[in-house]
C-alpha cells in the first residue's frame, strides 16, 4: 500500500515549485517487471503522488532521449502516435476503472471501462470510441527539457471522477504506464509502475493501491477515511 499525502498549495509558473511540492512524496518508479532484465532501450522514469482539496496530484518524471508525439488533438489513439505517460485509477471496491493519457504537446486522450470484461472485448476489435470521454475532465501540465533528455508531466484528477458511487471510498488501485518512442525504432519500450506479468496495462489484478493521508502539523501524517477530503 503507497501512501499519497496532502500537499501544500504550490504555483504551477515554473517546474522547480511543482517538484518543490512533491519532494517529500512517495516516488514510485516505471519497470518492466515481465522481462527478466529491462530492454537495452529502457529509460528509467518516476512518478510521485500527492493530493489537495478532491483531487488527486500525479507528477511525472520521464528519462527519454527523442521526445515526440504526432497527436494533434484531444482523444486520439495516443499510444500509437508517440510518446505518451498513462494514468490508470479506481477505488478498491469499484467495477469501472479510468484511463487517461498524457502527451509531451500536452494532448490527452480519457477513457472509462465499465469493468474488466469491456476491456477484453473491446481489445479483439481494437476500437475504442465506446469508451471515449469527450468533455475534459482532469488537468494537465507539461514541460519539455529536451538538452536534458527528459520530459515532465502533473496532472490534477478530481475525486468525484473517478468515484462513482459515495460508498466506495477507502483505498484507490492505481498503475501509471509509458510508451517511449524513438524514430529509429519500429516498435516503442513500454514500462509500467505495476507488477505485471505480461505487457498488459489492463491487468488491473496486478495495480497497486494508494491511500490517502492527511498531513497535521507537528504529528504523524492521519489517515484520511474518504477517498480524499
Amino acid at each position: 500500500m503507497y501512501r499519497c499525502i496532502e500537499l501544500p498549495r504550490f504555483s504551477l509558473n515554473t517546474l522547480a515549485a511543482v517538484r518543490r511540492a512533491f519532494r517529500d512524496s512517495t516516488r514510485i518508479p516505471l519497470r518492466q517487471s515481465w522481462r527478466p532484465r529491462p530492454q537495452a532501450a529502457f529509460a528509467p522514469a518516476v512518478v510521485s503522488l500527492g493530493w489537495r482539496g478532491n483531487s488527486l496530484l500525479v507528477f511525472a518524471e520521464l528519462t527519454d532521449r527523442d521526445i515526440f508525439t504526432h497527436a494533434k488533438k484531444p482523444n486520439q489513439r495516443m499510444w500509437e502516435l508517440g510518446d505518451v505517460f498513462e494514468i490508470f485509477l479506481c477505488p478498491v471496491r469499484q467495477a469501472a476503472y479510468y484511463e487517461f493519457h498524457v502527451t509531451p504537446n500536452n494532448q490527452w486522450l480519457q477513457l472509462r471501462f465499465g469493468d474488466s470484461s469491456v476491456v477484453k472485448k473491446l481489445q479483439k476489435t481494437n476500437d475504442f470510441t465506446s469508451c471515449v470521454i469527450t468533455k475534459k475532465v482532469f488537468h494537465s501540465w507539461v514541460w519539455l527539457r529536451r538538452k536534458e533528455q527528459k520530459w515532465f508531466v502533473y496532472a490534477e484528477i478530481p475525486a468525484t471522477v473517478i468515484c462513482e458511487h459515495k460508498s466506495k471510498r477507502g483505498p484507490w488501485l492505481f498503475s501509471f504506464g509509458r510508451y517511449d518512442y524513438t524514430r529509429d525504432r519500429k516498435a516503442p519500450v513500454i514500462s509500467s509502475t505495476s507488477p505485471h506479468t505480461k505487457p498488459n496495462f489492463h491487468a488491473r489484478h496486478e495495480w497497486e493501491k494508494m491511500q490517502f493521508y492527511k498531513q497535521l502539523k507537528g504529528r504523524r501524517p492521519a489517515r484520511v477515511a474518504a477517498s480524499v477530503e
